[in-house]
């Protein structure tokens, strides 16, 4: 009895207050938490079963370190507050960054190192979508959490494509044609057609010469002008660069990711804006021409 006092009273130390639950039997609970470095035991099974059922999802111990009895009741009883984090297609890694950095007030060039600690690449990580995240969690564990959950939705999305997950080539290559795709059209349905613009110019060794790859970091909403055009020399100007920039420009919607994996079969080679920011697409330079002429008209 005395060594089952002992064993509840032990401390729990945990690398955050904050901690997420999976739906699932109590045996399967306690065997991600020890997955986790949450050492746990048979007995802390029958505790549960007689404390009560934990709950899943995120949830908020209020401390790091616990007694183990508290640390299991709490599972049962201890619900997080959550917050929504909307990361939206086509905004830049930079922009987001700076935006938590005001939200949670602190500095952003700490996120940034935190995110370059743990993000294969600059840009492109990060997916859009809308997070549940807990009120309270540590700024820096929001963007370890925001990439891990990313890199998750990547390696889904490569796999029901490819059967496969190649990060170098779904980064490089996959990511950053959707990244320019997800810049440069206009709606879903252009995605396909700007994804064969792409491709039909890169087979034909001509640069791609696209606006929206100059969005990229903190250009990403300002207007891409015949001076930028002259005075950018990054790897992003695809003006004065053959191929495709280094990697993605903007983080990506599943759309463009489909677009770029399978984009429209057509021999097109340019496009122009038109009316209500549409495209008018070309095969040749001639008709490109005349389709600038009926626009500036």
């Amino acid at each position: 009895m005395v060594s089952l006092l002992f064993y509840f009273a032990e401390p729990i130390h945990l690398q955050s207050s904050q901690i997420y639950i999976p739906r699932g039997t109590i045996s399967k609970i306690i065997s991600y938490l020890d997955k986790r470095g949450i050492d746990s035991f048979f007995i802390d099974r029958f505790t549960l079963r007689f404390i009560g059922y934990p709950q899943s999802g995120w949830i908020d111990l209020h401390h790091r370190k616990l007694r183990r009895l508290d640390f299991l009741y709490l599972l049962t009883k201890s619900k997080a507050a959550l917050i929504k984090i909307t990361l939206i297609p086509g905004e830049t890694t930079y922009t987001i960054i700076d935006e938590l950095a005001k939200r949670y007030h602190v500095s952003q060039k700490v996120l940034q190192n935190e995110y370059n600690s743990v993000a294969p690449y600059p840009e492109g990580v990060l997916f859009p979508e809308t997070y549940a995240i807990p009120k309270n969690m540590e700024p820096k564990r929001v963007i370890q959490l925001l990439v891990h959950l990313s890199l998750a939705r990547h390696k889904k999305l490569s796999s029901k494509f490819y059967g496969t997950y190649n990060q170098k080539l779904w980064f490089e290559k996959i990511v950053t044609i959707a990244s320019i795709i997800q810049k440069e059209a206009a709606n879903r349905e252009e995605m396909p057609l700007i994804a064969s613009v792409i491709y039909n110019r890169l087979k034909k060794g001509m640069p791609l010469q696209m606006d929206g790859t100059l969005n990229y970091g903190q250009y990403s909403h300002i207007k891409v002008s015949p001076k930028r055009i002259q005075e950018d020399s990054s790897r992003f100007n695809t003006y004065k660069f053959f191929g495709l920039p280094p990697y993605p420009v903007c983080i990506v919607s599943k759309e463009a990711i489909a677009a770029a994996v399978f984009p429209a079969k057509t021999s097109y080679l340019y496009f122009v804006r038109i009316s209500k920011g549409r495209h008018k697409f070309s095969k040749t330079y001639k008709n490109h021409l005349q389709n600038i002429k009926r626009v500036q008209k």
